[in-house]
């Protein structure tokens, strides 16, 4: 995510450290690469030239130039006015006084609306409520089915009637959510290739007949410019209240995540970056601001790491380090509690200085884990607790059983004995709070 644009940024920070003392000349300079390189992202004209104008205003005063350390001081401006392009403060979701909270998700077809609308369920069922998905894109039957089966997956009910209107379920969906006890109500609506007036005509009579607390238009993240253009056409005939990126996973350069705040004055309210249920993360603005300028986001990912780690597993896996008794087992649970963190690549995107220069020769290649894990689980329940009775024969049946080479079975536990000896240091010194074992 963003990997050109803080490649990019990273090179004119190093070029303006090179300079001993920063004068309007080389800030002048060090301008004209950023705003060369906002719109090779796609970042909107207008909202390159404001960007720029206002970091220089700022960069060419006596604080930066008279300063010790002049180029970090136009780092930091350069972030604080990123934070203010983003949004500047985080935007919660609106929620009703009186349940059921009404959320209407809008957006052109293949934004990926559907999908996100079960990261949604996902994420408001995990944090203890009760939503219930509406199928009112009865456009495409397809879309009905796909609702069914993210819905499902994200353990939420969803409401479906084929023989129907949209704007007759939407509607019917109201009286059922205060019936039934659900907290929220999630509407997915349809969507068309372009914007058209009969596709507006039936969102705003939805909006109409069920009054939402939010309006979320999605927008595709990697179709840049082409987002925020469509986001203006939304907005004008619905007034949505918040936007949400999909696919940033693929989105290299940022354009739409950088100008569709300032264009619409509508604060994005998440992000995805993933097509799994559990990719969905809330956009704080100053967070995405270190991430894009390269200097990690650790509060995200130590949020990551509580979620996905218990307090007592950790107090065990605690309690074994102090007495050195770290075993495999401990490893391949540890294992699994990185996985349901994310992508190892986007996990180390969020390390302070981890852009996409410096992680350009690590593999971070999520098939390592599966290898290592079927490693492990080719193991016996004595082989994983003792491994110093793995001989040459039991590796090679380990490696048979796994699919792998002996090779990679010694490999692993070579370095497996190498965090035994890292463990028992970290246990007499106690364990990080917040974060797994192998971050």
């Amino acid at each position: 995510m963003f990997q050109e644009l803080t490649s990019r940024f990273d090179g004119v920070f190093r070029r303006l450290k090179g300079h001993g003392k920063l004068t309007e000349e080389n800030i002048a300079e060090a301008m004209r690469e950023i705003r060369l390189v906002l719109l090779e992202a796609d970042v909107n004209f207008k909202v390159a030239k404001e960007f720029i104008a206002k970091i220089k205003q700022k960069a060419v005063g006596e604080e930066v130039v008279g300063s010790i350390t002049p180029a970090q001081q136009v780092i930091k401006i350069m972030h604080d006015e990123l934070t203010l392009l983003l949004g500047g403060v985080d935007t919660p979701l609106r929620e009703a006084n009186l349940p059921p909270t009404v959320i209407m998700i809008v957006g052109l077809q293949g934004s990926g609306k559907t999908t996100f609308c079960g990261k949604l369920a996902k994420h408001l069922v995990g944090r203890g409520r009760k939503p219930l998905l509406v199928a009112a894109d009865l456009q495409r039957p397809a879309a009905v089915e796909q609702l069914k089966v993210v819905g499902k997956s994200a353990g939420a009910e969803v409401l479906a009637q084929l023989d129907t209107t949209p704007v007759a379920i939407c509607k019917t969906s109201i009286g059922e959510a205060r019936k039934r006890f659900f907290d929220t109500v999630i509407l997915d609506t349809a969507g068309r290739l372009h914007v058209n007036d009969e596709l507006m005509k039936e969102l705003r009579a939805i909006k109409d007949v069920t009054d939402p607390h939010e309006i979320l238009f999605v927008a595709d993240g990697m179709t840049g410019q082409d987002a925020v253009n469509a986001a203006q056409a939304f907005q004008s005939q619905v007034n949505f209240t918040g936007i949400v990126l999909t696919k940033m996973d693929g989105d290299a350069r940022g354009g739409a995540a950088l100008s569709i705040k300032q264009v619409t004055g509508k604060p994005i309210k998440f992000f995805s970056a993933g097509e799994k249920l559990d990719a969905l993360e809330k956009f704080h603005p100053q967070r995405m601001a270190g991430r894009i300028l390269g200097m990690g986001d650790v509060v995200t990912l130590v949020e990551k790491a509580q979620e996905a780690v218990s307090v007592e597993k950790m107090k065990a896996l605690e309690k074994k380090l102090r007495q050195s008794a770290f075993t495999f087992e401990d490893f391949l649970d540890q294992l699994q509690q990185v996985k349901k963190m994310g992508p190892l690549q986007q996990l180390a995107g969020m390390l302070p200085g981890m852009n996409s220069k410096a992680m350009a020769n690590v593999d971070l290649d999520d098939k390592a884990l599966v290898h290592t894990e079927a490693i492990i689980q080719s193991m016996t329940i004595e082989e994983r607790q003792r491994p110093k009775i793995l001989n040459g024969s039991r590796r090679l049946r380990i490696a048979k059983g796994s699919g792998t080479s002996v090779q990679e079975v010694n490999r692993l536990i070579k370095q497996f004995e190498m965090m035994q000896k890292m463990m028992k240091q970290a246990g007499r010194g106690g364990m990080p709070k917040g974060l797994p074992f192998g971050f």
